[in-house]
């Protein structure tokens, strides 16, 4: 059975793009496309989970991102999930739903909350975000419907 034709023409993108994540505040910054990682991974520190009115949320720290300020994030979790991490290592993670916009496009997405203090990339975007969106990636090149990010030193 053939997926339904996308309403979208296709879209070429490349390894390295900039995203927005309203809801969390974050906007245009630089991700990793990885189509090797499965479910997209967001650096978080202070991860707790907490109930609010009689659902389970979690709380955590977002990475800081140029452009926008250190805050500290409220969700519903949405679900819990087994990723096998960087090093080869199952472990349990909480993800949640949220919009992205890609390129002018916006949609939900499942973002695992991890720490990614030792990576370059403060969000590494899988598979899964991009999957049925006629999305497809670019390996040899980076920013190819996002502008390139301005060195720290020339953006002061």
């Amino acid at each position: 059975m053939q997926p339904a034709p996308s309403p979208h023409p296709l879209l070429i993108i490349g390894w390295q793009e900039r995203i927005s994540l309203p809801a969390l505040g974050l906007s245009d910054f630089a991700v990793k496309v990885d189509t090797g990682a499965k479910t997209t991974a967001l650096h978080a520190e202070e991860i707790e989970t907490f109930y609010k009115q009689g659902e389970k949320w979690v709380r955590f720290r977002c990475p800081d991102i140029p452009g926008s300020s250190a805050r500290i994030c409220e969700f519903a979790v949405f679900t819990k999930r087994d990723i096998t991490n960087t090093s080869g290592q199952p472990e349990t993670r909480i993800v949640i739903r949220t919009p992205m916009i890609l390129a002018g496009r916006k949609w939900k997405i499942d973002i695992s909350l991890t720490d990614r203090g030792s990576m370059q990339f403060p969000l590494i975007l899988g598979r899964r975000a991009l999957r049925h969106k006629n999305i497809a990636v670019h390996a040899r090149h980076t920013y190819l419907v996002s502008p390139l990010p301005q060195p720290e030193s020339a953006a002061k």
